[in-house]
């Protein structure tokens, strides 16, 4: 079928990168068509919302800046251009206030997600940008145009300079599925395998422990790890059981040490401290006074505090019958190991690595291989901790990218 007429720059990607850029190129007065797969845009935006929108952090910026690990050098000019501070105050722009936690987590005061979307596409569209929904792409035609599916067949556009923003492969029921990287590889350009991000992991629970607990928090408890490079990382916090192992803030925290682990050595080892608030002398102590006829779940219970799914932990980690003896039950408590065997599937995870490596671009986040293309987001090959960071890096990407594709139309 017939083309449409092609735009300036064609941003393929509706989530915050793709927007965001698609508002840099419009407000520099390029003309911008923006292509999403969906019905709408935004929507892992408006997912991340029903928890409040944890839209960026408070963190001084060198810790802000050292959540992005191996990355963090790569990263940090895209915060210094457009950080926390920036995001906040182009919020502000769009009506929404924003406030910070007591974790120092910033979110909009109203905790919602779907007004501040609306606002920015409201504001977008009236500035121009021409939205194309239900346009998939299905990589490049042999002249190199980029080719979309869409309800009335398949069309092609040749713009001038094109901007991918097609997330990574959580999530895919909300479009970021990470079916572009078969046509980044045909098309030579190099991609990371995309793996699980802030991700839960599976543990081979016993169906009675399965359960009984599955959906119980731990908490509070502290979290250590020594990772391959002999770093010893300690949280504290808390997670939750589930029918196949483990997730939540905690888990997250430590999720890619752990996830690399894994990747190296088949399995991962957590040491939980179940009783972060008393030490081992103590409950040494507490765990020695007379039984009597109490079971011994139920005298753990009493002398500890200890929840039940605390006590599962006990039970199912040990060989039976578990030790009586307070010494080593107060050891266990302070230092249970906890084998982590596997991540769970990466289209559950709250975000991916891998992707688009910084070697395949430049400073401004152009692929080498193909002029006049760039890449935001997720699709680039870095990752962040929940917390804010990865949407205001995201959000940061977008800004360079689209500042980059508007100086490199201005000198072509």
């Amino acid at each position: 079928m017939t083309s449409p007429p092609s735009p300036a720059i064609a941003v393929i990607g509706g989530g915050p990168a793709g927007l965001m850029a698609a508002e840099i190129a419009r407000a520099a007065g390029v003309e911008v068509d923006l292509y999403d797969a969906m019905g709408s845009v935004g929507r892992k935006f408006l997912l991340a919302g029903k928890g409040g929108l944890n839209l960026t952090h408070s963190d001084p910026s060198d810790a802000f800046v050292a959540r992005f690990r191996e990355s963090a050098d790569w990263v940090a000019p895209w915060l210094h251009a457009f950080g926390a501070d920036a995001l906040r105050a182009w919020a502000r722009g769009l009506g929404v206030e924003t406030m910070i936690g007591s974790s120092g987590r910033v979110f909009p005061a109203d905790l919602k997600a779907a007004p501040l979307l609306r606002g920015w596409v409201r504001r977008l569209r009236e500035q121009g940008v021409r939205f194309h929904v239900h346009h998939r792409w299905q990589g490049w035609s042999a002249q190199g145009a980029l080719r979309f599916g869409t309800p009335q067949g398949e069309i092609e556009v040749a713009p001038p300079a094109a901007l991918f923003a097609l997330g990574g492969a959580s999530w895919p029921e909300l479009g970021s599925d990470g079916a572009w990287v078969h046509s980044f590889a045909a098309a030579g350009i190099p991609v990371a395998r995309l793996k699980p991000a802030n991700c839960g992991f599976e543990c081979d629970w016993s169906e009675v422990f399965a359960t009984r607990h599955a959906g119980a928090p731990v908490k509070p408890v502290c979290a250590t790890f020594r990772a391959a490079d002999g770093t010893v990382h300690t949280l504290q916090g808390e997670f939750i059981v589930t029918a196949d192992g483990v997730e939540g803030s905690l888990i997250y925290a430590l999720s890619a040490s752990l996830r690399d682990c894994i990747d190296a050595n088949g399995v991962a080892e957590l040491r939980l401290d179940l009783a972060p608030d008393r030490d081992l002398a103590r409950l040494g102590r507490d765990l020695a006074s007379t039984r009597g006829k109490r079971s011994l779940s139920e005298h753990l219970r009493r002398q500890t505090g200890l929840s039940p799914v605390k006590i599962g932990l006990l039970h199912e980690t040990f060989p039976r019958p578990l030790s009586q003896e307070p010494a080593t039950l107060a050891a266990a408590i302070k230092s249970l190991p906890l084998v982590l065997r596997r991540t769970r599937p990466i289209g559950e995870a709250i975000s991916s690595a891998g992707g688009v490596p910084r070697s395949a671009l430049t400073d401004d986040l152009m692929l080498r291989a193909r002029p006049g293309h760039f890449v935001a987001g997720e699709m680039l090959d870095w990752e962040a901790p929940t917390g804010g960071y990865l949407l205001t890096a995201s959000i940061a990407s977008g800004w360079v990218a689209g500042q980059g594709a508007v100086e490199w139309l201005r000198q072509r």
